[in-house]
């Protein structure tokens, strides 16, 4: 098996993807064409299907698909363009070959985690930490498993936890450069922050937004995660768990992006800069390990909205 992560512009491959997405399209001559996102453990790439009549058999979205194609490039992005699909026959292929996973080891990671959790000072924050974290076996094991976005940034098994920690250490080196910050509740919010996105997306392979994630959200719903375990927690301080959620609800920084409140407190402020930090950078990261085209500039990211250029060695 050839991973995405190895394919070359100019190159025909014959093997086996997850396929993601399937789209219907139409040219602009009112053809109809296949629109596909397909899948390994290495990550994703775009593919078309120009041509239905022939070569192409019946497959749906999330089957795993043995194809023959060329790979081209698209504005600087490689993309396969498809002249044959069959269904792949059970025993063809290893599903674990079709998850993409964190390139860091999750077990230390999850340990580097509780690390933290074990250095919480407040007794009460430590508390509701490990009622998430160690107590809650089935909210630890679907933590560690899930990813941190359906695409953009830390979109793979592991990505969530990844992420987490990631913000968390930026948001320990914030106290130290500041003390005037509240190191338990910032380090508290760094580890709760995301933690709604465990009922927001569904599990790999599928790694969709559910029903619940469409209408309420990961914010909403991590503060809804919180008040549950807060209220089996003894003499909770009642504003120290209100400026908990604000962190929560603000995190995001601004209602454009999907913040219900705006940093009122300095450490939810501290937490939106390093979330906010870790995501843009492991998306730029992503982009440019992913980008195979020739020469320094890459082309022009809508994200960023920029022309992308690789740093010159």
């Amino acid at each position: 098996m050839k991973f995405i992560e190895l394919l070359r512009e100019g190159e025909h491959t014959s093997d086996i993807y997850l396929c993601k997405v399937k789209q219907v399209a139409k040219t602009k001559a009112g053809k109809n064409y296949y629109s596909l996102v397909l899948q390994d453990k290495t990550g994703t790439i775009d593919g078309k299907v120009w041509d239905l009549s022939s070569g192409i058999d019946h497959f749906e979205a999330m089957d795993y698909i043995r194809l023959e194609a060329d790979v081209t490039c698209y504005q600087g992005a490689l993309q396969l363009n498809i002249k044959r699909i069959r269904v792949a026959r059970p025993g063809e292929y290893e599903p674990k070959d079709f998850l993409p996973v964190s390139r860091y080891s999750i077990d230390g990671m999850y340990r580097e985690l509780l690390d933290y959790i074990n250095k919480i000072g407040n007794e009460h924050l430590k508390a509701l930490a490990r009622a998430f974290f160690v107590e809650d076996q089935s909210f630890a094991q679907a933590f560690q498993s899930h990813s941190a976005a359906k695409s953009v940034h830390h979109g793979f098994v592991g990505g969530l936890l990844e992420h987490t920690l990631s913000v968390t250490k930026l948001c320990e080196y914030y106290t130290i450069r500041y003390p005037i910050l509240n190191r338990d509740l910032l380090i508290a919010a760094a580890l709760f922050h995301d933690i709604g996105k465990v009922r927001e997306l569904s599990a790999f392979p599928a790694n969709d937004y559910t029903d619940a994630g469409q209408l309420l959200g990961h914010i909403v719903m991590g503060v809804e995660m919180l008040d549950e375990k807060i209220r089996d927690i003894p003499d909770f301080p009642p504003m120290l768990a209100m400026e908990l959620k604000h962190c929560i609800l603000a995190h995001h920084g601004e209602y454009v992006y999907g913040s219900p409140k705006l940093p009122a407190i300095i450490e939810a402020m501290a937490l939106n800069f390093a979330d906010n930090t870790d995501a843009k950078l492991e998306t730029m990261k992503e982009y440019l390990e992913g980008n195979h085209a020739d020469g320094e500039w890459l082309g022009y990211n809508r994200l960023f909205e920029s022309n992308i250029k690789r740093t010159s060695k």
